[in-house]
């Protein structure tokens, strides 16, 4: 896959950038995706990426009709995604359609959108961004938690359906990790607690045995790994220094 056209989505801060940082370094043509234009054009700026799409995933039909003004994408990394926390009986079902749509109604619109290519080509790497809520559960994100679960099932189904067809899907599970999303989060303990920046934070750390938050180019180092092995389909590679 040396060399190839790479899409990355949420490749404007966190995880997606630190992905398309990698993806540039390693050769690739990277086009990065999200919904603002000015976050993208800052990690462009920076030398992370070539060109960028101020889009919504979850609006399939704008997504397809400009995904298919271009020529195929052989990689696609989908690391768009947002989290909200609530307790299960205040998640109102505004909250559950917030999560579903942007955590796998967003993965299916992507990957309708980009399998054919793929698939005429005979060959392409669909990597999507889940988290260690795709694996185990947590308190007080449950919508969250489900779409993430939801998710990879999609990506363990769809492995299957092509497999035989040059094609992988994958995907990465980070614990914790050093992004914006984790930032909210420590602010909201902060808020609700009343404790400092550092107990908020030792709250989110304590479940990586490595006692720390993951980084995002970690993240990124596993994307790539996925994106350079043939024989791994349908997979869920955890980063998260031990936590499952």
């Amino acid at each position: 896959m040396a060399g190839s056209r790479a899409l990355v989505t949420g490749g404007g801060s966190g995880i997606g950038a630190a992905i398309a940082a990698a993806l540039t370094a390693a050769g690739h043509t990277v086009t990065i995706l999200g919904r603002r234009a000015e976050k993208l054009e800052a990690v462009r700026a920076a030398g992370h990426a070539d060109a960028i799409l101020a889009l919504d995933i979850t609006q399939e039909a704008a997504l397809a009709a400009a995904l298919a003004a271009l020529p195929p994408f052989p990689i696609v990394v989908n690391a768009a995604g947002a989290a909200e926390s609530a307790p299960f009986l205040k998640s109102d079902a505004a909250l559950w359609e917030r999560m579903l749509r942007v955590n796998l109604l967003g993965a299916v619109a992507l990957s309708r959108a980009v399998l054919p290519g793929m698939l005429a080509a005979g060959h392409g790497r669909i990597v999507h961004v889940a988290s260690t809520a795709a694996l185990k559960g947590y308190p007080y994100v449950t919508a969250y938690t489900a779409a993430k679960h939801a998710l990879l099932g999609l990506v363990r189904a769809l492995a299957l359906e092509v497999a035989g067809k040059g094609v992988t899907v994958n995907a990465v599970c980070p614990g914790f990790t050093e992004t914006e999303i984790v930032a909210e989060s420590i602010a909201r303990i902060m808020a609700r607690t009343g404790r400092d920046e550092a107990a908020a934070r030792a709250e989110l750390t304590r479940h990586n045995p490595q006692g720390r938050l993951v980084q995002p180019a970690e993240v990124a180092e596993a994307v790539l790994y996925l994106i350079g092995a043939g024989a791994v389909n349908g997979q869920a590679l955890a980063v998260d220094g031990g936590e499952t």
